[in-house]
């Protein structure tokens, strides 16, 4: 049947209807790699009740915005989802999506315009973990598409060029040498200057330490341009889970240190640090511009990211960060004048009540703040509020109680730290 597309939605798929019937509005259908007002020929594979799946056979009508994709995986591969559209349509996709989500679930529109900082759109992660296969024969790669199928790949252009020479590097060596059976993953971590390399590698859980050492020495010689190889237990899911999971072994060094225009960090293997190489200053300006007073509150704070720059316009800082790992690196990282917290944030919040404060910065993980720490912060009366978020659906759900306890957005800021995927990362500054 053909369908047109009438958007895109967060996760990258497109939404048409099929046609309307007796029961009135037609039932809406999700398919990737689409753009808006194309007319599509497709294929059903999936049918709910409220919903259906499909798949693009033939293009009657194509989108303007159209192009081909940058990469010989895409499509094939789970990790990119925009590549067939140009990048400054792209921007113009998430800015929309975005705006609907404040929209639909906050009942929000914004005030002010929505200031897009674009990326370069290529080579531009200093992060990239990929999946490992030993046998029958060794290779890296990613998911496929909407599956967990192993896809083998040989390039990642969305990477640094470091990390792309880290990857042909360790295929050439995997594929002449026997890596552990029991490696699963492999992270290479860049530097700013895209010059040395910090690797992590994740193995099944029964592997013994002597494995571990040797897996670590062979992973060291075999990538160029590497500090050093941590090997960790590889994470598993549900209560078991831990979220700083020890070492097994490690050559080398254990860090590196991360050089943005504004301060030098330590990062270490397992902590966390963002991924965009060319956007983090950007990123820092956004949060640190015009900020000064007596207390801020950084909560999520990593590895100090945005206390080091914050603690030269205030008198004091309070960085909170669950992480043990990154934790360690944020007590290095920040001066003497801030004060490190080692909680989750509403621990610290439910233990701290009625904390004082002229800003706060939020920094959350994918999934928000939650309900009982969004309508805590919200009964801070703390007169400026900074929101960075990885979730349009988790920021929008987060404003809610922020909104009705009286604050508005100043600026609202889309920091485009994915291109070709459809993460989006952006900015709410609130005041009240």
């Amino acid at each position: 049947m053909e369908l047109t597309i009438e958007k895109l939605i967060y996760g990258g798929d497109g939404l048409a209807r099929l046609p309307a019937d007796e029961r009135g509005r037609g039932k809406a259908v999700f398919l990737p790699f689409v753009l808006e007002n194309e007319r599509v020929e497709v294929v059903l594979s999936e049918e709910k009740p409220g919903f259906a799946r499909a798949r693009a056979v033939n293009f009657p009508q194509t989108s303007e915005y159209r192009i081909q994709p940058g990469c010989p995986y895409f499509a094939a591969c789970g990790g990119c989802h925009y590549q067939h559209s140009t990048y400054e349509h792209q921007l113009e996709i998430k800015a929309s999506i975005l705006k609907e989500n404040l929209r639909r679930i906050a009942k929000l529109e914004l005030p002010s315009d929505l200031t897009v900082h674009a990326s370069p759109p290529w080579n531009y992660r200093n992060r990239t973990r990929m999946r490992v296969r030993t046998e029958p024969e060794f290779a890296l790669g990613y998911f496929k598409h909407g599956s967990h199928q192993f896809l083998a790949v040989e390039e990642c252009p969305i990477s640094s060029p470091l990390i792309n020479r880290a990857i042909k590097a360790l295929l050439e060596a995997g594929q002449a040498n026997n890596f552990s059976p029991r490696l699963r993953e492999i992270q290479l971590f860049a530097d700013a200057e895209d010059e040395h390399l910090l690797v992590e590698a994740y193995c099944l859980r029964d592997v013994k330490r002597d494995a571990a050492e040797q897996l670590a020495a062979a992973l060291e010689a075999a990538t160029p341009d590497t500090l050093g190889v941590t090997v960790f237990p590889e994470p598993t899911t549900g209560a078991a889970s831990t979220p700083d999971p020890e070492a097994l072994a490690r050559t080398g060094a254990g860090e590196l240190t991360y050089k943005t225009g504004g301060a030098i960090y330590r990062a270490s293997a397992g902590s966390f640090f963002q991924s965009n190489r060319h956007l983090t200053d950007e990123l820092v300006r956004i949060i640190s511009e015009r900020r000064s007073g007596r207390t801020a509150l950084d909560l999520y704070a990593g590895v100090g990211l945005f206390s080091v720059v914050l603690s030269r316009e205030f008198e004091r800082i309070i960085a909170v960060e669950s992480s043990l790992q990154s934790h360690a690196d944020l007590t290095y990282n920040v001066p003497a004048s801030v004060k490190t917290v080692r909680s989750t944030v509403e621990q610290y919040l439910r233990n701290t009540p009625g904390s004082q404060a002229d800003f706060i910065v939020l920094d959350p993980p994918r999934a928000g703040l939650g309900e009982r720490v969004a309508k805590t912060l919200a009964g801070l009366n703390v007169p400026n509020l900074t929101y960075v978020s990885c979730d349009p659906a988790t920021l929008a759900r987060d404003l809610v109680p922020l909104l009705a306890a009286g604050y508005h957005v100043e600026q609202a800021h889309l920091v485009d730290l994915f291109p070709q995927t459809f993460h989006i990362e952006s900015v709410f500054c609130l005041a009240r």
